[in-house]
């Protein structure tokens, strides 16, 4: 079968990154498929782009999806990309299209979820009361306070070792103009971005933060964005703590909430753990690839 590629014109432009579009047809126009490709512009992911390639069913094993990858890696190169990354679902047709095609995988990611009928408040509310001396927890809704905003900022470098394997992620340099673009994003799509902070007494420093996004509806399940706490504090619970008040504020403030979501590298055995303890149940595993060009 003929396939003819259009480009299209993606709006989709943020201050980090734009998307170029391919739309696949087939013979009388029928779409049969589409590739984006988002390149990041921001200084240390500027050499990324991350590619979503879908073919209908039917339409698959006809040479479609190769002729959308050309295109989109041709256009990676065009644009002096270095490297293209991909997401597929383990054992999907995707997982084996990428292996197939050039791509190497680099990172297995474990999604979960959490159902809030069934977390145990009572042992919630025990973790959150337990001390930890010198640190106290703070939160807000939408856009952080401007008193809060350059330490928060500071706090993001928390993520900068997370484990990543052998994917790479770019270096995301944290400003307090990104932290406030970022929740203006959630809020304009008409959703709630909550985040709860470990603060330490002595300078009010933010020290560690969990994120997680409702949606507008303040129904069906939320979203984790992240969690982290500075290299010099770990190990003394403040992920753990941080996150059971999250929960416990998503079951208090919306209770029409059914779950929240979460995706864990699987090498991150500490987070892992955490998700573990609260009752996070396993839904599909991801796998992240990158071609080298």
């Amino acid at each position: 079968m003929s396939i003819r590629l259009t480009k299209l014109t993606d709006p989709d432009h943020t201050a980090s990154s734009h998307r170029l579009a391919w739309l696949a047809s087939g013979p009388g126009g029928t779409p049969v498929g589409s590739a984006f490709l988002r390149l990041f512009s921001s200084p240390g992911q500027d050499h990324l782009a991350e590619l979503e390639l879908a073919v209908h069913p039917a339409e698959r094993r006809n040479g479609t999806g190769s002729q959308l990858l050309a295109a989109a890696v041709a256009a990676a190169g065009a644009e002096g990309r270095r490297r293209v990354t991909a997401q597929a679902e383990a054992d999907s047709s995707g997982d084996l299209f990428l292996s197939a095609l050039g791509f190497r995988k680099v990172q297995t990611m474990i999604f979960s979820r959490l159902a809030l009928t069934r977390v145990d408040t009572v042992a919630l509310k025990e973790i959150i009361r337990q001390r930890h001396p010198g640190f106290r927890l703070e939160w807000w809704d939408g856009i952080v306070p401007d008193e809060r905003a350059q330490t928060f900022a500071d706090s993001r470098r928390a993520m900068d070792d997370m484990p990543m394997d052998d994917a790479d992620y770019g270096k995301v340099i944290w400003s307090v103009d990104r932290v406030r673009s970022v929740a203006r994003t959630v809020e304009e799509r008409g959703d709630l971005l909550h985040t709860v902070t470990a603060v330490r007494e002595a300078d009010g420093a933010i020290v560690g933060f969990t994120e997680l996004v409702v949606p507008g509806s303040r129904t069906g399940d939320g979203q984790h964005y992240g969690t982290g706490v500075l290299p010099e504090h770990r190990g003394l619970g403040l992920g753990r703590w941080m996150k059971a008040e999250a929960i416990r504020q998503a079951i208090e403030y919306h209770p029409l909430l059914e779950g929240l979501l979460t995706d864990t590298a699987a090498s991150n055995r500490p987070m892992r753990a955490i998700n573990d303890e609260f009752g996070y149940s396993p839904t599909h595993i991801s796998l992240r690839y990158q071609l080298d060009l």
